[in-house]
């Protein structure tokens, strides 16, 4: 393979990797995925995103069915979880689309190398080299532009390491049985999550975050609404926590922190997920031997993703500055091959990139939050509409929450949309076109939304900026 120049080389088969690879093929461009599993799809798809909303969605089938008599659904003896089927399905899924990963990457025309690719240094002639190494063998792989793509990897607390015990993302989707009880170290997306789920199915839940709020890049009024509906639910949340230690014992691990007034707590559980956060996963890649600047090991890259290096990019969780998300990686790899391929394209703006989180209730949220707006000189108009006011949320039984709207005081431009609720999740897209399309209140408040639809809530959320929601 080493005569074949490919018109680009993305290392790392992850959303970010991926999803270049068949943008790539689509435009034509001649391309190599090198991946150092044989299974394409990176975290997201094989230990992240995807698995842990498949037992999202059992932990919300198994709640509604605990209350499957208000539905006027009659459940003849007791409702139980099936661990080991919930996860096979979790497995199952994930099998059929690293399948259509593959089917994806032939109909795209996309050569696949399983080995670890490193950069051996700046183009010579204008061509790159990767050297891919796989089971102690070698191979160069020739390049005009090569995209990295590798990803990142869960942060461990000093002294930690992870076993059947401390956990990360990676060890919990493989527990033999539902833990009786777990401490959540960590309250980012990853922590609630998780903390959630086991919630669901029984598990006796602490979460324990020092910062002061759960979710806390979200809206403080998001993270209240959270707060109360994880009590509501039993789950006990310490915020402003510090952790101290973890030590095993007999039966679990030993788990010590101090709160937010001072007060030593040790608490005892069976497992301990550690969610801190992930890292820039750089290291070893062979990034010393270029121009390319990394600070905290995230790479800097300009507005069309390429690196100080000429004919480098960088895509994905190692980008300096871009939330670790899936969808922010598969857009950066989509902006950065148009960028190469002459095509039009453009760039990633933070403040309309939306953020989701799948717990019960969902967030779905983008732009700015109200204090971020006001920090930025914004005079605001705020409204709120809450969901018990929505008849499909009636509907569906799940009353909870609420959707935010951040305005522009003096021209009605949406700034930011915050919900937790019911399908957050899906119904933060809407927000995000507006946003896109620089929609003003007034121009959302004259659109129509159907009925009855959780959606609809929307709209007397855009009204509610201006004090005239329908239905609240």
């Amino acid at each position: 393979m080493a005569e074949t120049i490919f018109d680009v080389a993305i290392i790392g088969g992850g959303p970010a990797g991926y999803t270049a690879a068949i943008r790539a093929g689509q435009y034509g461009l001649k391309t190599a995925l090198i991946n150092d599993n044989e299974k394409l799809g990176g975290t997201c798809l094989l230990w992240g995103c995807i698995p842990t909303k498949s037992l999202l969605f059992d932990a919300e089938v198994y709640d509604h069915f605990k209350h499957a008599k208000e539905y006027g659904i009659d459940v003849q003896g007791e409702v139980k979880v099936n661990w080991p089927v919930v996860l096979q399905r979790k497995n199952d899924i994930i099998a059929k689309h690293v399948k259509g990963l593959n089917f994806l990457m032939r109909k795209n025309k996309v050569t696949t190398i399983t080995g670890y690719g490193k950069l051996t240094g700046p183009a010579k002639e204008g061509i790159h080299t990767v050297d891919v190494e796989s089971g102690g063998q070698h191979q160069s792989i020739q390049a005009k532009n090569i995209l990295l793509a590798t990803g990142s990897d869960a942060k461990m607390l000093p002294g930690l390491s992870p076993d059947d015990r401390v956990l990360t993302n990676i060890e919990i989707l493989a527990i033999p049985e539902i833990p009786k009880s777990m401490v959540v170290i960590g309250a980012g997306a990853v922590g609630v999550e998780f903390g959630s789920i086991f919630n669901s199915f029984g598990s006796e839940i602490t979460i324990v975050e020092y910062l002061p709020r759960l979710v806390p890049v979200e809206d403080e009024e998001i993270s209240k609404e959270l707060a109360r509906s994880f009590r509501k639910r039993g789950i006990d949340c310490n915020t402003g926590a510090k952790f101290e230690t973890a030590e095993k014992t007999e039966t679990g691990v030993k788990v010590t922190y101090t709160t937010s007034d001072g007060k030593q707590v040790v608490k005892e559980a069976e497992k301990v997920l550690v969610a801190v956060g992930r890292g820039p996963r750089t290291e070893g890649v062979g990034i010393e031997k270029t121009k390319i600047k990394t600070e905290r090991g995230f790479v800097h890259v300009d507005e069309w993703q390429q690196t100080d290096e000429s004919g480098i990019y960088a895509i994905g969780d190692i980008v300096a500055g871009l939330p670790q998300l899936a969808h922010v990686g598969g857009m950066a790899g989509m902006v950065a091959v148009a960028r190469i391929a002459g095509k039009y394209a453009r760039p990633i703006k933070r403040n309309r990139i939306p953020g989701c989180t799948y717990t019960e209730p969902q967030i779905g949220s983008v732009g700015l939050t109200e204090a971020a707006a006001k920090e930025k000189g914004h005079e605001v108009k705020v409204g709120k509409f809450p969901f018990t006011a929505n008849s499909k949320a009636s509907i569906v039984g799940s009353h909870e929450g609420f959707i935010k709207v951040v305005a522009d005081k003096k021209y009605g431009e949406i700034l930011g949309v915050h919900i937790i609720g019911p399908q957050a999740t899906e119904l933060i897209a809407e927000a995000v076109v507006a946003i896109e399309m620089e929609a003003t209140v007034e121009d959302l408040m004259f659109t129509i939304h159907a009925h009855p639809t959780l959606a609809e809530g929307m709209l007397d959320a855009f009204g509610s900026v201006e004090g005239m929601a329908i239905n609240a």
